[in-house]
């Protein structure tokens, strides 16, 4: 009976994995950087922060748009400890990071996709947490990166951010001290996570001592590159993408907006714009890069990538946790105080504004059509991008807090929320999907 059932939907499936196959391998055809850091990454893998294209977008294969505790949950596992990174998916398991701050120790949990089963649970460090941290952050905050073969997870502890590399059975393979991390300006942690391009895994950690990026080898930690940065705290991660006809390295903060050579760290531009303190992770199209900032002022803005520096558009809008996300030439943003903007990417002019509800810090992904952005209470809004008008397709809620990003692999849709206060707050990670997948 269940082979007859596998074999009756084996089409389905196929069309399935094909669709997605077909999306990321246009994405990497149009001269975007090679998708797959490691043979060994598959198409339904969502293998580092924002996914396979690391800007949010999940494919167009539908997923539901209507769930809660009790619909479309094909299931729900507690995740132990504490933490506001996203999950990750590869080989049909799901990785995340987390923190016992009772007890002072970062962990990597692994989940079976399928079932979400807890498979194990690897402490990587104990001791050495900050006295304070923002209520708004955690201890494990940074979301993993995987290259099919290994897990690389950064960590703040002992006054220094600590790069790790696991397998997939959450064996350590290596580890370095990446580099000093004690801020004194601000107690508000340590968020950026690990990026990868070719054959490095980048870190960058940014406070008010001696900021860096820095790239090491995947296979070894071998130091291969080390670029400084300047002496004030920020938290946005760093992207790679293939802008005005080459391969860069965006990061936004500091009071600018600047691009890298991911190969060797060697700056290629910077532009004036965003504010002190970002959090989001920077947007692209095929000749400009957008980013929003934070504190302590306001701006959002777009500038052309071609080395030109120009600024095409600058507005007063703040997106600090939140990364944004662009459909269809407009740049959509949800920013701090709960309200959607849609803007054309081309010059910045405002299609429409909504009111919803923040606070937001989530970041969104676009999946079969639809945005799936989640405020802080929980609140998760399925919208249809449309530069004409607002489209609110459904408005869901699961839990009471949602800081993490949501993660797709297929048709299925994985969240990270909690539920409860103090000493009965718990984490739970669910896996969002129609009874039919």
């Amino acid at each position: 009976m269940a082979l007859r059932r596998i074999l009756s939907n084996a089409p389905i499936l196929l069309l399935s994995v094909c669709s997605i196959w077909g999306y990321y391998s246009a994405r990497a055809f149009a001269g975007e950087p090679e998708l797959q850091v490691s043979a060994k990454l598959t198409p339904t893998d969502w293998p580092w922060w924002r996914g396979p294209t690391r800007d949010g977008q999940a494919g167009p294969n539908p997923l539901p748009t209507e769930f809660s505790d009790s619909q479309n949950v094909q299931w729900k596992s507690p995740v132990p400890g504490r933490g506001h990174s996203s999950p990750i998916v590869v080989g049909g398991q799901v990785y995340l990071t987390t923190a016992d701050e009772r007890s002072m120790v970062h962990s990597v949990v692994a989940f079976e996709l399928n079932g979400g089963q807890q498979l194990w649970q690897q402490a990587v460090s104990q001791g050495g947490f900050p006295e304070k941290n923002h209520p708004k952050n955690t201890e494990a905050s940074s979301t993993l990166a995987s290259d099919g073969e290994r897990l690389y997870a950064t960590f703040f502890h002992h006054q220094k951010i600590e790069l790790v590399a696991l397998d997939l059975a959450g064996q350590e393979l290596w580890r370095v001290a990446a580099g000093p991390f004690n801020p004194k300006m601000f107690e508000y942690g340590y968020a950026p996570s690990p990026l990868l391009y070719g054959p490095n895994v980048i870190v960058v950690a940014e406070y008010d001592g001696q900021s860096f990026m820095a790239a090491y080898d995947r296979l070894t930690g071998d130091e291969q590159w080390r670029t400084l940065r300047p002496r004030s705290i920020s938290f946005s991660s760093p992207v790679v993408a293939h802008v005005a006809g080459r391969d860069q390295l965006f990061l936004s903060g500091q009071d600018k907006l600047c691009s890298y050579d991911p190969s060797n760290g060697q700056l290629l531009w910077e532009a004036a714009g965003t504010t002190l303190a970002t959090c989001g992770t920077a947007i692209w199209d095929d000749q400009a890069v957008y980013a929003s900032g934070g504190f302590p002022k306001a701006e959002t803005l777009g500038v052309r990538a071609d080395g030109s520096k120009q600024v095409l558009w600058r507005n007063n809008q703040q997106c600090y946790e939140q990364s944004m996300i662009l459909v269809d030439g407009c740049v959509y943003a949800f920013n701090d105080r709960g309200i959607l903007y849609c803007w054309r990417a081309s010059d910045g002019q405002q299609m429409w504004r909504e009111r919803l509800e923040g606070p937001v810090s989530a970041s969104p992904i676009y999946a079969g059509g639809h945005l799936y952005w989640a405020n802080e209470t929980g609140t998760v809004y399925v919208i249809k991008p449309s530069a004409e008008k607002m489209q609110l397709v459904a408005t869901n809620r699961l839990g009471s807090e949602a800081f993490a990003s949501p993660a797709v692999s297929g048709r299925r849709l994985l969240l990270r929320v909690a539920s409860g206060k103090g000493e009965q707050r718990q984490e739970i990670l669910y896996c969002i999907a129609s009874p039919q997948s």
